[in-house]
C-alpha cells in the first residue's frame, strides 16, 4: 500500500487526513479554499509523497481543489451517498480521515470526471440551455406587461416569443406609435386573414403608460442581450463539438429524434469515450433513468427514478417526445405499445432509457444506428 490523503472540501475549508503505508496518521490538518491556500496544500502532498488522493463530491466547491491537484497526483472523486460514515464520526477531520481509510483499502468507486476539453464544452451547452430557459422567463415578463395594458395581440399568435409581428408591434409601441390601425399594418397577413383585421386591430388597443414603455424597452433590451448570448454560445459549441467530435455527432444524428444541436449537448455530458461505464445499465444509473428499487415485506413502497445528470436527463426527454410522436420510427411505435398499458409519462421514460442504451452501443461500437441490427428483427423486403 502506498500513502494516501483523504479531502473533505467545503466552501471555506478543506480538511486533509494523511495516511503512511500502514494505515498510520502522519498528518492532518485545515486549509482554506483560496489558491494560495490550495498550492499549500498541494505543497504538502508532494512533500509527503501521498500518490493517491479522494475526496467528495460537494456541489461545486470540489471543482477548484481538482484543478489544482489533478496533474500531480492521482485524484478519486467519490458521491458522499457511497461513502457510509462510521458511528462517532461526526467532525470534519475524522471525515477526512475516514476518506483516506476507505480509499487505501480501495472501498471507494471513483465517479466520473470529463476532461478539460469536454468540461468546457459542456460549459457551453449549460450556459446555452439556462440562457433558452431565461429567455423563455423575459417573453413570458414582456407578455404579461402587454395583458396589463390590455394589449391581448399574444392571443391570437402561435408563438409569441419569436414571433416577427410582435416584435415589431412592441417596437414600434416603444417609438410612441398609438394607433391601432397603423399598428395592425405592422402585423402579418396569415394572422388578419385568419382572425380577422378588426380583431387584430382591437387587440392592440389599450392603454399604455410611460412606465409601461420603459417596461417594454427593457424586456426587449434584454431579450436581445440573451439571444446576442445564445448565439455566440451555439458558436462555440461547434467549434469545440466539430474539432473534438465530428464523428460521434454524425454517429448520434443517425439515431431517431437527434438532431446536431441535442448531439452537442449530450456530448457535452457524456464525451465520445463510454469506458468510464462498463455497462450501458451504468450510464442508465449515472443519467438518473433507472427506477429505484424499493420493496419491504412483499410491498413495493416507490418506484420512482434515482438522482442522476439533469442536464443529460432533460435533454433526453426533449429528444424522447420527437421520436415518440414520429410514427415511422420503432421508438413512436413502442411508446404507442407502452402507453396503451401505463401512463404516458412511464412510457415516456421508458422510451428515455431504451434511447440512452442505444446511444451507449452506438458510441461504444462507433456504428451508426441500424434498427434491425439493435432489435435483432429482420429488415422487411
Amino acid at each position: 500500500m502506498d500513502k494516501v490523503c483523504g479531502l473533505d472540501v467545503h466552501k471555506d475549508s478543506v480538511f486533509a487526513c494523511i495516511l503512511d503505508e500502514n494505515g498510520e496518521k502522519i498528518f492532518e490538518d485545515r486549509f482554506g479554499t483560496l489558491t494560495p491556500d490550495l498550492d499549500r496544500l498541494r505543497d504538502v502532498l508532494v512533500e509527503h509523497c501521498a500518490g493517491r488522493v479522494a475526496m467528495e463530491s460537494t456541489s461545486i466547491y470540489w471543482m477548484p481543489v481538482w484543478r489544482v491537484l489533478e496533474f500531480d497526483f492521482e485524484l478519486t472523486l467519490v458521491n458522499p451517498y457511497l461513502i457510509k460514515q462510521m458511528p462517532g464520526r461526526k467532525s470534519d477531520v475524522k471525515d477526512a480521515h475516514w476518506i483516506a481509510m476507505c480509499l487505501q483499502k480501495d472501498m471507494l468507486r471513483g465517479s466520473y470526471v470529463p476532461g478539460a476539453d469536454l468540461q468546457q464544452l459542456r460549459q457551453f451547452a449549460r450556459r446555452y440551455r439556462y440562457l433558452t430557459i431565461q429567455t423563455v422567463r423575459v417573453e413570458q415578463r414582456l407578455d404579461n406587461h402587454l395583458q396589463r395594458c390590455n394589449i391581448r395581440f399574444s392571443n391570437y399568435v402561435s408563438n409569441q416569443g419569436s414571433n416577427v409581428s410582435i416584435r415589431k408591434v412592441i417596437k414600434a409601441m416603444i417609438g410612441g406609435e398609438r394607433d391601432s390601425a397603423k399598428l395592425c399594418k405592422l402585423v402579418h397577413g396569415r394572422i388578419k386573414n385568419k382572425h380577422g383585421a378588426e380583431i387584430i386591430s382591437a387587440a392592440l388597443t389599450g392603454v399604455i403608460t410611460g412606465a409601461d414603455v420603459e417596461m417594454f424597452r427593457q424586456c426587449m433590451e434584454e431579450l436581445e442581450l440573451l439571444e446576442k448570448q445564445q448565439l455566440l454560445c451555439i458558436k462555440l459549441l461547434e467549434e469545440l463539438a466539430t474539432k473534438y467530435y465530428a464523428k460521434e455527432i454524425s454517429l448520434l444524428c443517425t439515431i431517431p429524434g437527434i438532431n446536431k444541436m441535442s448531439a452537442m449537448c449530450i456530448l457535452a455530458e457524456l464525451g465520445g469515450d463510454l469506458k468510464a461505464f462498463y455497462t450501458s445499465a451504468m450510464l442508465v444509473g449515472w443519467a438518473g433513468l433507472r427506477p429505484r428499487n424499493e420493496e419491504s415485506a412483499g410491498k413495493i413502497r416507490s418506484r420512482k427514478t434515482l438522482h442522476g445528470n439533469n442536464y443529460l436527463r432533460q435533454m433526453l426527454v426533449q429528444v424522447s417526445w420527437v421520436a415518440a410522436r414520429s410514427n415511422k420510427s420503432f421508438l413512436g411505435k413502442k411508446y404507442c405499445q407502452l402507453a396503451q398499458r401505463m401512463k404516458p409519462q412511464k412510457a415516456l421514460l421508458a422510451i428515455t432509457r431504451k434511447l440512452l442504451v442505444i446511444i451507449y452501443n452506438v458510441l461504444s461500437k462507433k456504428q451508426p444506428f441500424d434498427p434491425y441490427r439493435n432489435m435483432q428483427v429482420q429488415k422487411p423486403v
